[in-house]
């Protein structure tokens, strides 16, 4: 019993240092300030001096989506209750976040967008998960990639059509 109560207070201060700052995480709104929007940049400014590795796409939040006017875009979440890492309107405009930024894309054909070398392609999937959203496929090809990245997530809109 010793050795639990030990290993309790040793603990103890660890717990304190526990901040996780991250989009999605709560935090108290009395305490923190509002989240302010990432940078919205072209691809070549937004992803240079980053390695194709790196390229990977990020959680967006209420402010980045306010930022864009995409508050009733469709969105691409890597889960069902997640924030989206890609949104898109029916006028053939979206955005990514990546590197800490905001990538505005325009749509090249059904489910495909693109700003310089960066290239965005979406698939829905024949499955939805257990909130109900349709299951999409994200494709991302980064400038100097060797190989493009996959993701399979949750859409809230049920057509690729932009």
């Amino acid at each position: 019993m010793n050795r639990i109560a030990f290993i309790a207070l040793a603990a103890a201060p660890l717990a304190a240092c526990n901040s996780n700052t991250a989009v999605g995480n709560d935090r108290e709104a009395r305490l923190d300030p509002p989240a302010s929007a990432a940078p919205i940049e072209n691809a070549a400014s937004a992803l240079a001096n980053l390695s194709p590795g790196l390229m990977l796409p990020e959680t967006m939040s209420d402010a980045d989506l306010a930022a864009l006017g995409a508050e009733n875009a469709c969105q691409f979440r890597l889960t069902e209750v997640a924030f989206p890492s890609f949104v898109h309107d029916g006028d053939g405009r979206g955005a990514i976040k990546i590197n800490g930024k905001l990538i505005p894309v325009t749509s090249n054909g059904p489910g495909g967008f693109a700003n310089g070398e960066l290239r965005i392609r979406t698939r829905l999937l024949d499955d939805r998960g257990t909130a109900g959203l349709q299951m999409q496929e994200m494709i991302v090809a980064a400038p100097r990639a060797k190989d493009e990245f996959g993701f399979w997530g949750y859409t809230t809109c049920d057509s690729d059509e932009t």
